[in-house]
């Protein structure tokens, strides 16, 4: 079994149950603009990806969204999350018995991120090590956010372990030459299948329940 030297978990999906919450405020927030995106479309769409793959998005389709609707955006995701946002089930546990050096690589801001472990109560298993799509040039699908942590971590990428939820994310993984789990535990696959998707996109495994998240047999 491979022993990784460093874990890059994915936040949204992975650590905290928010994918689908993350995708009905996008959708509300947009049509706010005029555009109709159904949360399933969503998903499809912007699954482990920046805000600003929603502006580059609809900019290519000539319907530009104005700066603004970033805001807008943050202020609906928060007030959402303050509601319902909860951790995955059995991270905790996890999180608690890890012995091996590990941070967050995540496609959300860094307010987002720190917003959601402090209200989750998985911050202090991170410390601050928390690397986010605005400290690199290019975000997921690219390598280069898991590989800055590595490098952040004074780790060789070819011996950390990436926990992703998203295709985005396991490509961006596979790109950086790491090690890649996919984690399709989140409410978002409960009407979806993932894991022929991830594994298609490079996962070298895929598992559905934190439980589970040593167990070579799955």
């Amino acid at each position: 079994m491979f022993k990784p030297h460093l874990i890059i978990f994915d936040c949204d999906g992975v650590l905290v149950d928010s994918e689908v919450l993350s995708c009905r405020c996008l959708s509300e927030a947009l049509a706010g603009y005029g555009i109709d995106l159904a949360v399933d479309q969503a998903l499809d769409l912007f699954l482990g990806r920046s805000v600003t793959a929603v502006f580059e998005h609809y900019g290519a389709l000539g319907r530009p969204i104005p700066g603004q609707f970033a805001a807008d955006l943050k202020i609906g995701v928060r007030a959402a999350f303050l509601s319902s946002l909860c951790p995955i089930e059995g991270v905790n546990s996890v999180l608690e018995d890890l012995r091996i050096p590990h941070c967050v690589a995540s496609s959300s801001d860094v307010d987002r991120v720190s917003f959601s472990l402090s209200l989750t109560g998985l911050a202090r298993h991170f410390d601050g090590r928390l690397y986010t799509s605005q400290m690199v040039e290019h975000g997921k699908p690219a390598p280069d956010l898991f590989l800055y942590a590595a490098e952040r971590m004074q780790v060789d990428p070819h011996r950390t372990l990436v926990i992703e939820d998203s295709l985005s994310g396991v490509t961006a993984g596979k790109a950086a030459g790491m090690t890649v789990w996919g984690f399709v535990g989140g409410s978002h696959y409960q009407s979806r299948e993932g894991s022929a998707m991830l594994r298609q996109a490079g996962a070298d495994r895929v598992f559905e329940r934190m439980a589970d998240f040593w167990r070579t047999d799955r």
